[in-house]
């Protein structure tokens, strides 16, 4: 009987004692100089969309991204920072700092109001992991249900990134941070 099997880089066409391989196309990873993606994503409801690529148009945009809201390397450390941080950021010409999760918007909202973010961080609910999947930054982490993002931050001039910063293993909390991307803009 065959079947399927799923690889990271492949479809297996699995019968027996016969192997197909079927290649299957992966996201690249966006990278420095490319455009910021054309996806919507939702602010505090799903009323409310934010398309990425309007959001950086003319402006100079800081984006970071976080596995999970509410979780603890993201609520302790990676959001508190950018918080901490925004009037230094902004007063280094950002005209905007966004955080973004595969998250609902709702989560986003109560999670942004935990840690005080209004007029500092906007808060951006990637429901379907429709930017994460189009700047090929997911990861699959099982613990946390699946596809989310990698942790990374990057910074957008005028809908092209000039930075970027992705965690070497998706989740840690070094190049990511606030304070490493004052250093970069």
């Amino acid at each position: 009987m065959a079947h399927l099997i799923r690889s990271s880089r492949a479809l297996i066409l699995h019968q027996p004692f016969c192997n197909i391989r079927i290649a299957t196309k992966r996201a690249m990873s966006l990278k420095v100089g490319d455009e910021i993606p054309s996806v919507e994503v939702f602010e505090n409801n799903p009323g409310n969309a934010v398309n990425m690529k309007e959001l950086c148009t003319g402006k100079k945009v800081v984006i970071f991204a976080v596995p999970g809201a509410f979780t603890p390397g993201c609520s302790k450390t990676h959001l508190p920072g950018y918080v901490a941080k925004a009037a230094d950021i902004k007063a280094k010409g950002i005209d905007e700092i966004a955080c973004v999760s595969v998250n609902d918007p709702f989560v986003m909202e109560a999670w942004g109001q935990a840690h005080g973010t209004a007029d500092k961080v906007r808060m951006l609910g990637d429901t379907n992991a429709d930017f994460t999947k189009a700047c090929g930054l997911g990861q699959d982490l099982a613990v946390l249900g699946g596809l989310r993002s990698k942790r990374y931050s990057m910074v957008v001039d005028n809908g092209k990134v000039s930075e970027l910063e992705v965690e070497p293993d998706g989740k840690g909390l070094t190049c990511s941070l606030a304070e490493n991307v004052i250093s970069k803009i």
